[in-house]
């Protein structure tokens, strides 16, 4: 297969290298760096195995290697796809399976919006593999498998087909979702980071830098957990207003095989591959630690993560105080310490994209 790999972040090094080193797979990549990479990358994983991919070719323009690619895979943050995908659409054939390595933050609303309505679609309720990089544009580390996966198939009468490439690319089995609305709405990061982000920092004020920075995971409280629960039990109501299969996105509890709160934080502290994740926190000159607020757990887990399970519980008459209540702070935070993305009109965005 010829992959157009659209992006250069993290996913996007380890989609890269580790699909490149599948045999038969021609891997490009689209990105705004091209000059920081090397013609192969390496990817480790966390079972003692590397992978060395072959890249056909790097660029910034999507006309050198978008209109040859049977398949354009984006490995973006939310705030890029929309760009992204007018940069692509010109060189797109009918054919052409476009697709998002994570759907949360708001890959088949943008696609929908803005391709044309019969263009092959797909994209995952959970991405396929923690990844990290470890030396730009060079390596990068495949941090934990995932059992299963889970996708979504639009305008696609072969939609096994799909299913059988996914599961040969990833190597693990691939389930078909029933909807997209099944993986473009999710508990999965948009309420695990906030909620965490939340408990973390709802007090926090400009005065109060640390002289330390906690783990992400492995300081994980029973306050996050049980903020964590609340919300899913929230995002679990909107599930039948919208008509879609009872456990479709499995909650919380059943996902991380839990019982409560307790176990729960007792579990996601445990799990291997969340272990040296740090906070999201910046250093000062004096070696104070405060809030990143531009990093992407906010700047993506807010704005187009969580945003589309508050907006769409809104539109259903769901109660959910305990996810707008995380959602208001986080947004008010990016307004204040952060960025928002810009152009950035709430109801215009949640207009063009929630169908």
């Amino acid at each position: 297969m010829n992959i157009t790999i659209c992006g250069g972040g993290n996913l996007g090094h380890v989609c890269a290298g580790f699909l490149a080193a599948n045999d038969g797979n021609v891997v490009s990549l689209l990105t705004t760096s091209p000059q920081c990479w090397q013609p192969s990358i390496e990817v480790a994983d966390c079972l003692g195995n590397t992978f060395v991919g072959s890249l056909a070719r790097v660029s910034s323009e999507p006309s050198e290697i978008v209109a040859n690619a049977d398949i354009v895979l984006f490995c973006l943050p939310g705030f890029a796809i929309h760009d992204r995908l007018l940069d692509v659409r010109p060189h797109l054939s009918s054919s052409t399976l476009v697709g998002s390595v994570i759907s949360s933050t708001g890959f088949f609303f943008e696609a929908k919006g803005l391709l044309p309505p019969t263009q092959p679609l797909f994209g995952f309720q959970r991405v396929p593999f923690i990844a990290r990089i470890t030396s730009y544009g060079r390596r990068a580390e495949l941090k934990g498998y995932k059992d299963a996966l889970y996708l979504a198939v639009e305008n696609c009468k072969d939609k096994e087909s799909v299913r059988l490439l996914m599961q040969q690319w990833f190597h693990v089995p691939v389930h078909l979702l029933a909807h997209y609305y099944e993986a473009a709405l999710s508990n999965s990061n948009p309420l695990l980071h906030t909620a965490r982000l939340y408990t973390m920092w709802k007090d926090w004020s400009p005065s109060e830098d640390s002289e330390t920075a906690p783990w992400f995971y492995a300081d994980w409280t029973d306050e996050a957990s049980q903020l964590l629960l609340d919300m899913d039990e929230e995002f679990q109501a909107i599930l039948p207003a919208l008509g879609l299969r009872h456990g479709c996105v499995p909650p919380i509890l059943a996902y991380y095989e839990s019982e409560d709160a307790a176990s729960l934080t007792r579990k996601i502290r445990s799990i291997p591959a969340f272990q040296g994740i740090a906070a999201p926190m910046r250093r000062d000159r004096h070696g104070k630690y405060a809030p990143d607020f531009d990093n992407r757990y906010f700047t993506e887990d807010f704005p187009y993560g969580l945003r589309f399970a508050v907006k769409m519980a809104e539109r259903c008459h769901i109660p959910s105080p305990h996810m707008h209540e995380t959602y208001r702070w986080g947004m008010a935070c990016l307004a204040k310490y952060g960025r928002l993305p810009q152009p950035f009109n709430e109801e215009t965005y949640m207009a063009r994209k929630i169908i």
